[in-house]
């Protein structure tokens, strides 16, 4: 098919002819009549040549976090006996990772291949699919163009944003009942129940390095009291909850995901649960997978889910819910559902940030939030105020400091 220039051609090679035709100019003429043989002719000539190429496409990494770039090689081979003619690519991409990406590529010789290059930015949580290939054979005018389709796809998912939460110790403890688990966790001992392998974010100081000699991967000592201490995250997604309020909805879920990525960096063995999901055991990447595609859901109550935590409960593991301002009538079914867990730790999150509202509404939804606040503090819980904007990782410090002045802590 012709290109914009080859139109453009056609176009003027046929004013040029009515002009040599009207004034009588055998030279002009001449030109005119070149030029329209010249575009049937590139036409024809993208059209023979015949092109058998092969893609492989490579990703940097198929797992990002937000602001993380990932790089993508595209390796184009020509199987053919011909050098090839000039290749324009274009890389398709979701809209969330920006424009299709576009290269040129010079005649390939047989048997040859080339590599361009380019990179994507992360920006929000998701499973993206880079892909198809378009390759567009031109002659060396550029006047005719051959589709070439490559249909193959890559995976590129990007986690939620985790935050680097400074006071693991605090975190994993909780206030209270919780500080002797940490103090276990912890502990400087040199005696150890089994090994695993490390993960982003370990402490060195517990790399196992006889064991990472013999396998040649790096080993982190796993203690037994670490194996068997258990936390278990409960986000809500329903619609009506963090669900009705985007902003809040992906606070909530970098939320759990920083807190559940220290749990599991800590030793402890992490449940995750939604009102969609029960609640089981799963690694720190099977975690964030699941939380970089979470969505809401239409269930409307929290009793049920709040029920099926309590039927899984297991005596001293340790209770996070991540959830909106919970209305009064829903205070008495998590406090009452979630008894046979040890430390419990609920981070509630605003609906908007309360600087946004007007004073007579921001003092509304202030008051709701110190109810539920000191409802969930007086049954033993330890209450995080979060709002949309707020940063975890922000306020993480002022709350361990001020812990021992007070059971609750306010974002």
């Amino acid at each position: 098919m012709f290109t914009g220039r080859g139109m453009a051609v056609v176009g003027g090679a046929l004013l040029l002819w009515l002009g040599a035709r009207t004034i009588g100019a055998p030279d002009l003429h001449v030109v005119a009549v070149g030029l329209l043989v010249l575009a049937p002719f590139a036409a024809a000539l993208v059209r023979w040549r015949q092109h058998d190429l092969t893609l492989t496409r490579r990703l940097s990494t198929r797992r990002g976090f937000p602001g993380s770039r990932v790089r993508v090689d595209l390796e184009v081979r020509n199987a053919g006996r011909m050098n090839t003619s000039v290749l324009l690519l274009e890389d398709r991409l979701p809209p969330s990772l920006g424009r299709a990406a576009r290269a040129v590529l010079t005649g390939i010789p047989p048997r040859g291949r080339q590599t361009v290059s380019y990179s994507v930015a992360c920006r929000t949580r998701g499973r993206y699919f880079i892909g198809p290939l378009l390759a567009h054979v031109s002659d060396p005018f550029d006047l005719s163009r051959r589709r070439i389709e490559f249909p193959g796809r890559q995976e590129l998912v990007v986690y939620p944003e985790v935050e680097d939460l400074r006071s693991p110790r605090d975190l994993v403890g909780g206030i209270g009942s919780g500080e002797s688990t940490a103090r276990q966790l912890f502990r400087t001992g040199d005696e150890f129940y089994t090994m695993r392998h490390y993960e982003t974010g370990d402490d060195l100081r517990r790399i196992h390095w006889r064991s990472t000699a013999r396998t040649g991967e790096l080993m982190i000592r796993q203690d037994e009291a670490a194996r068997r201490a258990m936390a278990v995250l409960f986000l809500d997604t329903r619609a009506r909850s963090l669900g009705g309020r985007p902003e809040a909805f992906e606070r909530g879920v970098s939320a759990a995901a920083s807190i559940g990525s220290h749990y599991v960096q800590a030793g402890f063995s992490l449940r995750l649960a939604t009102p969609d999901l029960l609640p089981h055991s799963m690694s720190r990447e099977e975690f964030l997978e699941i939380l970089a595609v979470v969505s809401t859901t239409r269930t409307r109550l929290l009793s049920p889910s709040l029920l099926r935590l309590r039927g899984q409960a297991v005596a001293g593991a340790t209770l996070i819910v991540v959830t909106h301002l919970l209305l009064p009538e829903e205070i008495p079914a998590l406090t009452g559902a979630t008894s046979g867990y040890g430390p419990r730790v609920a981070i509630l999150v605003y609906p908007q940030d309360p600087d946004d509202l007007p004073a007579e509404r921001r003092a509304e939804i202030q008051a709701w939030a110190h109810s539920a606040r000191t409802s969930l503090a007086r049954a033993g819980w330890d209450v995080v105020l979060l709002s949309p904007r707020r940063r975890l990782a922000d306020v993480w410090q002022q709350r361990a400091t001020n812990a021992p002045r007070t059971a609750a802590s306010s974002f």
